[in-house]
């Protein structure tokens, strides 16, 4: 199934079963350069430590014909030294990726691509010019999850729903069966499986209002998230818990 960002909405889902693999590197490129980008999704997130807030992701989320491109800024709101970071998440419309990007304000960086069949990240520590290079056994359709990018949870949300979602009978039914994954997170230097599974509908507060939104849960090895997503609104994330480390996140 092929996977785009944007066909996440119900009437999108819907529609995606039928369309045709990605075309060939070389057909994408150059339907890439006559077609403008779509923004699929912007804004922020609000990151909230025990109530106050100590960070603020500024994400875009844009499609071409046969990629799209994750971009996303955090910057803290809290402490002395304002650190900030960015990323830059480049995927295939079949979800493979073409490169990742990512730096920070007081030095160093990293970018992971394909290598052959597998993928090889390159790191630049503040301390030394010379590059790093860490092998990871890993297909180039395993999603990126790095630190800090609430965004990149979006784009997996996204990816599990497009798989668990089916038309019948003129409506969108989801399966409850958890979806596994391999991820890479790139700062970590790790890799890892995860598994994410649809809940349902709950209704919950969001900046004192009441909404019903469908909830998530994603874990893995030592983490429990609950996420929740608007379905009316093309499943855009909006809120994201993280009660081990007293942490909300919500979409400003």
């Amino acid at each position: 199934m092929k996977f785009d960002l944007w066909r996440v909405g119900i009437a999108t889902l819907l529609a995606a079963t039928s369309l045709a693999v990605v075309a060939s590197a070389a057909d994408k490129k150059n339907q890439a350069k006559s077609a403008p980008a779509e923004t699929v999704d912007s804004g922020s997130f609000g990151v909230f430590v025990k109530g106050q807030r100590v960070a603020t992701e500024t994400f875009s989320i844009q499609q071409q014909t046969g990629s799209s491109t994750i971009k996303s800024q955090v910057k803290q709101t809290a402490g002395a030294d304002a650190i900030s970071q960015k990323s830059d998440l480049e995927i295939t419309a079949a979800g493979e990726l073409i490169r990742y990007e990512w730096s920070q304000s007081s030095g160093g960086s990293l970018t992971v691509a394909p290598n052959n069949e597998f993928l090889l990240e390159k790191i630049t520590t503040p301390s030394s010019s010379k590059l790093i290079e860490r092998p990871f056994l890993m297909p180039t359709t395993s999603a990126i999850l790095d630190n800090n990018f609430f965004v990149h949870r979006e784009v997996l949300i996204w990816r599990y729903l497009a798989a668990a979602c089916r038309p019948e009978g003129g409506a969108l039914k989801c399966q409850q069966d958890p979806g596994d994954f391999g991820v890479l997170v790139p700062q970590d230097e790790n890799s890892e499986h995860v598994r994410m599974e649809l809940v349902g509908k709950e209704k919950i507060q969001v900046r004192g209002t009441d909404r019903e939104l469908m909830r998530l849960n994603l874990k893995g090895d030592d983490f429990d998230w609950a996420l929740w997503v608007d379905e009316q609104d093309h499943f855009k994330l909006i809120r994201v818990a993280i009660p081990a480390d007293n942490t909300e996140v919500v979409r400003d």
